[in-house]
């Protein structure tokens, strides 16, 4: 029965001890800094489209000289700018993409902590760079910003896939879903935070508020790096792998409907033994093969797609489409990440109560459908607009966190491998590439729909979308 098997993983969960606490709260952070640096992009468009348009130029200031506003002058129309802004939002992506591969497969073979910090540290300088620098020196050039992102994103995507891995070591499969339902709600809070940050700073100008994002974003890796132990065993404390061989149901997966443990006996494993000291980092193409892997990778894709649509565009949508200031716009595109760290969080305990993660996320998606359709016809009222943008979250972000945390970690440690945490990285950083895949090409898709039809129609996309991205 379910809950007996709840009561059973509450009381595994009380043993935590305070080291867990400090991973989950230096994991959480860490990739909450990521993702407000990237938030920070998105809540600046407005006035970068306008820096790069020569109708700011002749009302910013007063004696501005000709020279200046011609160097400045990167397009003709705030369209041709709006197009630009999706194309790097496609290139960071896809870069991200390609390195959320890579960075899966180095993170099960290096120091989690070694690369977490490096692309922590790295980007926060990139960032700095791109939207400080350039500013302050007045150069403009549209091959140095797609070069400056491209390498951002590659950077950036050392984050997820070792952050993780990190929480895999130490959380086991009790009370999996809800534990990283609610720490998935760290890009959400970064989202907040980007918002936060870039609003109280976007008076004096863009370039403040990718520097003060970068500079924290900086500081935070030099605390991963002398703060973060990647696990247990770094202290001598038994790994998870001990901890599960008390549970009667440690070798079933979430991720499927077996009952018993003939149906869930694997047909191979990976790794043979099972000492943690043994297991070898798992290829590329084995953790392809995983059951579940491939499947959930791709219903990522159209669900990501969504999701970073109303990360990337929903403060340049609310100021475009309502009239309202860029600064009230970036404040309430908070509520879309409140209703998806209230989703992610309910929905994991939920899945954890009946031990199967799929049905509740197809119920989420089908209801998600219906709630775009009420947002999309949002009137121009804020109280309401924050009201359906929260539920909107609550079923497009909710799912989605579960999908890049809890179940990542399940399809990274079933029984095929026996739970070996060498495949964590990677498993998750091919869910999350495949994701990125699909955000990318969405991304300029958005753009290009918006140009040319509207925002109705990039609404009708999303629904489209949502159709194909529930989990059979």
């Amino acid at each position: 029965m379910a809950w007996p098997n709840i009561f059973q993983r509450g009381a595994l969960l009380s043993r935590f001890s305070h080291h867990h606490m400090v991973v989950f709260l230096l994991t959480f952070f860490s990739y909450s800094l990521l993702h407000a640096s990237r938030k920070t992009f998105s809540n600046v468009k407005v006035s970068i489209s306008k820096q790069w348009t020569p109708s700011a130029f002749n009302k910013s200031t007063e004696l501005l000289p000709v020279e200046i506003w011609s160097s400045n002058h990167l397009f003709p129309s705030a369209e041709e700018a709006t197009l630009f802004l999706g194309t790097l939002d496609t290139i960071f992506l896809f870069s991200y993409a390609v390195g959320l591969f890579i960075s899966g497969i180095v993170g099960d073979r290096l120091n989690l902590r070694w690369v977490l910090s490096f692309g922590m540290c790295s980007s926060a300088l990139v960032v700095f760079i791109f939207g400080t620098l350039t500013e302050w020196l007045h150069f403009y050039n549209k091959g140095l910003y797609c070069s400056l992102w491209i390498l951002n994103g590659l950077l950036q995507s050392t984050g997820w896939p070792c952050v993780v891995a990190v929480m895999g070591n130490w959380f086991g499969k009790a009370g999996r879903g809800v534990v990283f339902g609610l720490w998935s709600a760290c890009a959400s809070v970064g989202n907040i935070l980007g918002a936060c940050l870039a609003s109280s700073v976007l008076q004096y100008g863009y370039e403040y508020a990718f520097l003060v994002t970068a500079a924290v974003q900086f500081a935070g890796g030099i605390v991963i790096f002398f703060g973060l132990l990647v696990s247990p065993e770094e202290i001598g404390i038994p790994g998870i792998e001990t901890e599960e061989n008390f549970e009667e149901d440690s070798h079933r997966p979430l991720i499927n409907g077996a009952e018993n443990e003939d149906e869930a006996e694997p047909n191979y494993s990976i790794q043979e033994g099972n000492t943690v000291s043994q297991v070898k980092a798992i290829s590329f193409y084995q953790a392809c093969c995983l059951p579940g892997v491939i499947a959930y990778s791709l219903a990522y894709a159209c669900l990501k797609l969504v999701n970073y649509s109303f990360f990337f565009w929903l403060p340049f949508y609310l100021s475009n489409n309502f009239g309202w200031k860029e600064a009230e716009a970036d404040q309430l595109s908070i509520w879309y990440d409140v209703g998806g760290i209230i989703g992610g969080t309910l929905q994991g305990f939920i899945s954890d109560m009946l031990q199967k993660r799929a049905p509740v996320l197809a119920l989420s998606l089908l209801l998600a459908i219906g709630s775009l359709v009420g947002y999309s016809r949002s009137p121009n009222d804020k109280s309401i607009n924050a009201l359906l943008m929260a539920i909107t979250g609550f079923f497009i972000g909710g799912p989605s966190n579960m999908i890049s945390s809890a179940i990542s970690a399940d399809l990274g440690r079933q029984e095929l491998i026996q739970g070996s945490s060498e495949a964590l990285a990677t498993v998750t950083g091919i869910v999350d590439g495949t994701g990125s895949i699909g955000a990318a090409v969405g991304q300029y898709l958005v753009s290009l729909i918006q140009d040319n039809l509207g925002w109705m129609w990039v609404f009708y996309f999303f629904i489209l979308m949502g159709e194909q991205e529930r989990p059979e």
